[in-house]
């Protein structure tokens, strides 16, 4: 049975979407460390500045996703940010990810919305063509800007 959950930090799936989640560091290439994934997430969920979902198979967490709700001021209404999704290795290419964006984008749909955001990396071609399949569409006219603190 597969199922989609919202993870809590007292969900019985959280401390395998954390240690998912520190895989999905590594994959980026950050050094492993699970404990410190697993506090950071955990704080994150308690503060309510992420939301997680985790599709589950047979008690298995295969992927999750991680979405903020921000103001969006000019508008005065909400709009969802979509901040990480990472699938096992083993369930790639089986619609675990395309699931969960599914769910994200339903539930942000269900709560007015006024639009649901995402970023990734301009070489992840096939994240790319999953984002622009479910019409997801390129920004332009903004720039990304950075300050490191």
């Amino acid at each position: 049975m597969t199922t989609i959950v919202p993870v809590t930090p007292d969900h019985p799936a959280f401390d395998q979407v954390a240690a998912l989640f520190d895989d999905y560091r590594v994959h980026y290439g950050r050094p492993a460390s699970p404990e410190a994934t697993r506090s950071w997430l955990y704080a994150q969920l308690v503060q309510h500045r992420l939301s997680a979902s985790a599709l589950v198979r047979e008690g298995r967490v295969c992927g999750f996703i991680t979405f903020a709700v921000l103001p969006a001021s000019l508008m005065l209404g909400a709009v969802w940010s979509i901040r990480d999704l990472y699938v096992a290795p083993p369930h790639r290419r089986a619609g675990v990810a395309k699931a969960l964006l599914v769910h994200v984008v339903h539930d942000a749909r269900a709560a007015g919305a006024l639009r649901v955001s995402l970023q990734t990396e301009t070489g992840n071609a096939a994240a790319l063509e999953l984002y622009t399949s479910m019409g997801f569409q390129r920004v332009t006219g903004l720039e990304l800007l950075n300050l490191i603190t």
